[in-house]
């Protein structure tokens, strides 16, 4: 099971995320703000946008909303937007 391990605010509704297989990537959540659903209507405002955490692996914010980490891993590898760290031997 994948798990985010870090996560960074870029600009705009962009994230760069760090997943626990030593791999990252940009995650544009601009298409998840425009649906206009009940949970998403707070992400518009960037102050809050920008209060993100996560808890266990996954991407929250105070109202609830919780972002699968294996849904979001499986977008970026789709778009070949998934990069990986090289660690040092």
């Amino acid at each position: 099971m994948i798990k985010i391990i870090r996560a960074y605010y870029l600009q705009q509704k962009i994230l760069r995320l760090y997943f626990s297989d030593n791999s990252y990537g940009d995650y544009d959540l601009q298409p998840l703000v425009d649906r206009d659903a009940e949970l998403v209507l707070l992400l518009k405002d960037d102050d809050y946008f920008k209060q993100f955490f996560l808890e266990l692996g996954a991407l929250c914010w105070k109202n609830g909303l919780e972002l699968c980490p294996d849904s979001i891993y499986q977008k970026l590898a789709e778009k070949q937007q998934l990069h990986f760290e090289l660690k040092a031997a």
